[in-house]
């Protein structure tokens, strides 16, 4: 026996065999190609379809996303506005001290004063200014009350202030006391 038929290729019997099943191979590829042709034209529209969902959820998250940032950028910022007002709360004495000093003829604070409040103003911080104003409890706390005399005014007015108040940023860090008549 040769050895090509020992291995049982080669044979003249396993050709037709062959051929056969290179014929059927290629038969089912072109039926393969005809069931494929008519579904190509269903799966564009299908792709599409699925092709601008995918386009619409990408545009949600991007959204979501941009929301999400502006979100944390201003969570941020009122995170330091309020970290900044706590610090400046905790200077708020020593702005008391030199005013009390200033008022009771300590001349030589008014430099050290003026430039303490100078640069909390430069940063975001106001003096209330409430003398001869309506009496506000939101900003300040009358901590005494005199009977007005005038029958039509409507409601206390503060007459002395006893302890500055004060705003930072837009909101009021330390309310004033005040004495008010009305």
């Amino acid at each position: 026996m040769k050895p090509e038929q020992e291995s049982g290729t080669g044979t003249p019997d396993s050709e037709p065999v062959i051929d056969a099943v290179v014929d059927e191979a290629d038969a089912d590829a072109g039926l393969a190609e005809a069931e494929a042709a008519e579904p190509v034209e269903i799966d564009i529209e299908g792709l599409l379809s699925e092709r601008d969902q995918f386009k619409d959820t990408a545009l949600r998250l991007k959204a979501d996303f941009e929301n999400y940032r502006r979100r944390m950028s201003a969570q941020t910022s009122d995170e330091i506005d309020r970290a900044t007002g706590r610090v400046v709360e905790g200077l708020l004495p020593v702005l008391d001290a030199c005013e009390a000093a200033f008022a009771h003829g300590a001349d030589q604070v008014e430099p050290v004063w003026s430039a303490l409040i100078g640069a909390l103003q430069k940063a975001g911080l106001e003096a209330l200014d409430l003398q001869g104003k309506p009496f506000d409890p939101s900003m300040a706390e009358a901590v005494a009350h005199e009977p007005g005399s005038d029958p039509t005014f409507e409601g206390p007015v503060v007459v002395e202030t006893l302890r500055t108040g004060y705003r930072w940023k837009g909101r009021v860090l330390r309310p004033a006391m005040v004495r008010t008549r009305g």
